[in-house]
């Protein structure tokens, strides 16, 4: 059992900076395929970005939707149980609730809500204009 708890969000004006952290419980956590997911209000939850096990895998682990492709960046501590969401040069767009995601064994099932394993409660993030 993996339990996942997010930290960071905020209100923040457009072209800001936020760090969001999702510090995890177990000791298996290095073996976890870590990710982000968002959901805005009325729009189902969407996949954002994901950072392998495996810094072997893809482009250096990790991967990005196109919409926050070179405005964040994901990142992980495995010493820390923690993973991080750096997001720079905020849009209104951008508002949402953000969840952390775990997934264990292949890397590409965290690309989609229902091949989640473990989900956080969720940290709210809203970009203003």
């Amino acid at each position: 059992q993996v339990q996942l708890v997010e930290s960071g969000g905020g209100l923040v004006q457009a072209g800001g900076s936020l760090r969001l952290s999702c510090e995890a419980s177990g000791r298996t956590f290095r073996q976890y395929n870590m990710g982000w997911f968002r959901q805005a209000p009325g729009k189902e939850r969407e996949f954002v970005t994901l950072i392998s096990w495996s810094s072997g895998w893809s482009s250096g682990g990790t991967y990005y939707a196109d919409s926050v492709k070179g405005r964040f960046t994901i990142s992980r501590d495995n010493a820390k149980n923690t993973v991080y969401l750096q997001m720079n040069s905020l849009k209104p767009e951008d508002t949402a609730t953000y969840y952390c995601a775990a997934a264990a064994g292949v890397t590409g099932r965290l690309l989609r809500a229902d091949g989640v394993d473990y989900w956080g409660k969720g940290t709210l993030v809203t970009v203003s204009s």
